[in-house]
């Protein structure tokens, strides 16, 4: 058989590795050789708890990523496929424009830790990167768009790859949940899909039907010429200088290739005419399964709907500046017709909130979505989360957290597919 070895950073509780492994065939398979877990500022690691009792914990790091590469580097094994949902609170839309540091932000600097590994391993970097982030990544920071996502592509591409990326809703291709992600992956020097991209007339072709992504996602072919320019300078310059002349927009469209520092990006748009799985496929109908807890109490409803609602008021920041507010409403309860929404980090808890999921039952109680319906909407095992390594169950505020930060296992697992024919 042949192995494509992968590497796992930020592994949560392994959703890539769940991707990867339904992705692999009898005679051609992803094997994960280590795993990176590590929460930054948390005595308690659950999710790391968690991917231990899943997978085991041979291979396995519950160390901050960066003090191992500078300090027992060897750990890491050389591998054909570096994968990670690289931290994204930086970047993430819960957060406020004005918040968002990106790439200098506290958790943002981890892109640096793969930087490192790719350049410590010199000829042995891996042939292969599949990453996942935001889609805000690619208009990081707020005050130099796009600069965040130039860096990144500038760097990988003086170590020696061509990088495409899309930016996908799982929803777009029948997947539960309507959750926007882009996904970057790349291909070093010398791999078959590097050599193809390089022997392609146009690009425009690689990025709408011939690449790896345009086989896992389909798009509609438009006569639209992708735009293409070059990220000049070294990596300060281009911190320094990306997007100076218009800070204000990003030149970066949801589809794109970087060749030798040359980008060409373009705006696709889906093409998939597939059954979806709608919220009500998933969900647990009968309501003597569902603890209490999670049923919305008579004197939280009033609560709720003022946050769901759509609002226009006078508000007053920490530093006494007045100023107006306004939102608009959110489907109350939530449709079970369509995909979910966007699962969040603070879905858990029984606390009201204007983006937890609430959905309405037969007999026509609210009630909040449970650890195994999330799992379910991120395309995880049943109870995947529910135990971690040491037997004792994990709190479900901590089990929705996680989920909060998962990605749509069946989107990996397409990605997955199709790199197969092009290793």
């Amino acid at each position: 058989m042949k192995k494509i070895r992968v590497i796992e950073l930020f592994a949560g509780v392994g959703g890539f590795r769940l991707g990867l492994d339904a992705a692999s065939k009898k005679d051609f398979a992803y094997e994960t050789v280590w795993s990176s877990q590590w929460e930054p500022g948390s005595v308690a690691q659950h999710a790391s708890d968690i991917y231990v009792q899943k997978f085991g914990a041979e291979g396995h790091s519950c160390e901050d990523i960066q003090e191992v590469i500078e300090n027992d580097f060897k750990q890491i094994p050389n591998h054909d496929l570096l994968v990670g949902g690289f931290p994204c609170q930086d970047y993430s839309v819960a957060r406020t424009a004005n918040q968002a540091k990106g790439i200098y932000g506290k958790k943002g600097v981890l892109w640096w830790s793969i930087f490192n590994i790719l350049n410590k391993k010199g000829k042995n970097a891996p042939n292969f990167l599949m990453l996942e982030n935001v889609d805000r990544l690619l208009k990081s920071p707020s005050a130099q768009r796009g600069r965040d996502f130039a860096v990144m592509l500038a760097s990988l591409s003086d170590l020696g790859y061509i990088v495409e990326w899309r930016v996908v809703n799982a929803a777009d291709y029948g997947f539960p949940q309507r959750r926007r992600r882009v996904f970057i992956v790349g291909y070093k020097k010398g791999t078959k899909a590097f050599n193809l991209i390089k022997k392609e007339k146009s690009i425009k072709n690689w990025i709408y039907k011939e690449g790896v992504i345009a086989k896992a996602f389909p798009v509609k072919k438009e006569d639209v010429i992708p735009q293409d320019f070059k990220i000049e300078g070294t990596l300060e310059k281009v911190s320094e200088n990306f997007s100076s002349h218009s800070p204000s927009k990003s030149p970066f469209e949801v589809s794109g290739v970087m060749i030798d520092r040359k980008v060409y990006t373009v705006k696709t748009i889906p093409d998939y005419k597939g059954k979806s799985t709608l919220l009500k496929d998933l969900i647990i109908h009968d309501e003597k399964k569902i603890p209490e807890e999670f049923f919305i109490k008579d004197s939280d409803k009033k609560r709720w709907e003022y946050l769901k609602g759509g609002k226009k008021e006078e508000r007053k920041s920490k530093d006494g500046f007045e100023y107006n507010y306004s939102e608009g409403p959110m489907v109350f309860p939530d449709s079970l017709d369509k995909p979910s929404r966007t699962i969040v980090t603070g879905e858990g808890g029984s606390s009201p909130s204007r983006f937890k999921h609430v959905i309405k039952t037969k007999s026509g109680k609210l009630r909040r979505l449970m650890p195994l319906e999330l799992e379910r909407l991120n395309m995880f095992p049943d109870n995947h989360t529910k135990f971690m390594q040491n037997g004792k169950s994990a709190p479900d505020v901590k089990r929705a957290f996680i989920m909060g930060n998962a990605l749509v296992v069946g989107v990996i697992e397409k990605l997955g597919k199709s790199l197969l024919n092009f290793a």
